[in-house]
């Protein structure tokens, strides 16, 4: 305990607290006094040696000194008033403008900002006009809105007519097999590409790889069964085919000028039924010299074919015909005047086999085809 001044202080905790002395002029009690611990010495605490106590006086506000101010029965203090915030204060509207939130723009004089039929109070709201009948299932809100509605309507229809109307006369001036050709190249949009060989150009009389120049280009086929009749081409032209309608049953013959490539007599002769075995003699002696004969069969060939025609065709070059027998194919190409070259096919046959016939009855075709120079005569 420490004195000072005719004061007492003590120190409790860490805490001060006074005790005065005894006035001599003492003030009336309180009316309600507030009950409290009767003031006090503390013990004296223990205090360390060669350290003076530091007993500083606490401030009421704080935690320490509400602590002294419950051990010595002092009367708590009021608490301070708190801080109510007040609201700031609106700015006031010095325009209409302002209530669309456009502060500091103005305007235009002779214009409102109110629109055709909108009520001007602000606080006061006019109700709906109740809703016509619907127009087309579309119910019309307004006089304004209504018209709105038909234009949106109108346009609708008026651009459905016209697409519905372009796409008619595209697709009366567009080809199908355009269209068609566009829609496969659609599928196969996003494929591999694939490598293709090109196309290889036509040769003459379908020849796989061409003739040198200064040559001729001739290829037989026999007839095979009864549907496929036998052709003759030389130079890429048809001397004997179905599309000119001089092919028939037995030994079909072309006689071609060697000089000038041109053909100068085709006939056919029926071996099955009839005696025209001496006609074919005949117009094979006929030919002139200097003449290719080309024969081919189709369907039956050798059954009224005579020993001495037979023989008038092995002295051209044959060396097949003595082997002909019943619906043999057989094709043939000879020279009359001169010899044809020996590297070039110019005789081919297929008997007739019940096991490897092709056909029901027939043999399958067969075909011969060549170059011949044009400088042999």
């Amino acid at each position: 305990m420490l004195e000072f001044s005719g004061a007492i202080y003590g120190c409790t905790g860490g805490s001060v607290w006074q005790m005065n002395p005894p006035s001599p002029h003492p003030s009336p009690a309180p009316a309600q006094p507030r009950p409290s611990r009767a003031p006090g010495p503390s013990p004296p605490l223990p205090r360390r040696q060669g350290r003076r106590p530091r007993c500083r006086p606490a401030r009421p506000g704080t935690t320490k000194g509400r602590a002294a101010a419950k051990a010595r029965g002092a009367p708590r203090p009021p608490a301070a008033p708190r801080a109510v915030p007040v609201p700031a204060p609106r700015p006031r509207l010095r325009s209409l403008e302002l209530l669309r939130g456009c502060p500091g723009q103005r305007r235009r004089p002779g214009r409102s900002r109110y629109r055709q039929g909108e009520p001007r109070s602000l606080g006061w709201q006019q109700p709906p006009p109740p809703p016509p009948a619907a127009l087309g299932g579309l119910p019309v809100k307004g006089n304004r809105a209504g018209q709105q509605d038909l234009g949106k309507l109108a346009g609708l229809l008026l651009t459905s007519l016209a697409a519905w109307y372009l796409g008619y006369i595209f697709a009366a001036l567009i080809p199908n097999k355009s269209i068609t050709t566009s829609i496969a190249n659609l599928q196969d949009f996003g494929k591999k590409p694939v490598l293709r060989a090109p196309v290889p150009k036509r040769q003459k009389c379908d020849h796989w790889s061409p003739c040198a120049p200064g040559h001729y280009a001739y290829r037989i086929l026999s007839g095979g069964g009864k549907a496929k009749l036998a052709k003759i081409c030389f130079e890429d032209e048809l001397l004997i085919s179905e599309e000119k309608g001089n092919v028939g049953r037995g030994i079909n013959i072309a006689i071609v000028n060697y000089k000038t490539g041109k053909v100068t007599a085709v006939n056919y002769f029926d071996m099955w039924e009839g005696d025209h075995s001496g006609e074919m003699m005949t117009f094979i002696k006929n030919a002139p010299e200097g003449s290719l004969l080309l024969m081919v069969t189709h369907d039956d060939g050798s059954t009224q074919l005579k020993s001495d025609t037979k023989k008038l065709v092995e002295e051209l070059g044959s060396k097949e015909i003595q082997n002909m027998k019943f619906r043999s194919s057989w094709a043939f190409i000879a020279a009359k005047g001169f010899k044809l070259p020996d590297n070039i096919q110019k005789e081919k046959i297929n008997h007739s086999d019940k096991n490897k016939n092709r056909y029901s009855g027939w043999p399958a075709e067969i075909q011969i085809e060549g170059c011949i120079p044009r400088n042999l005569v």
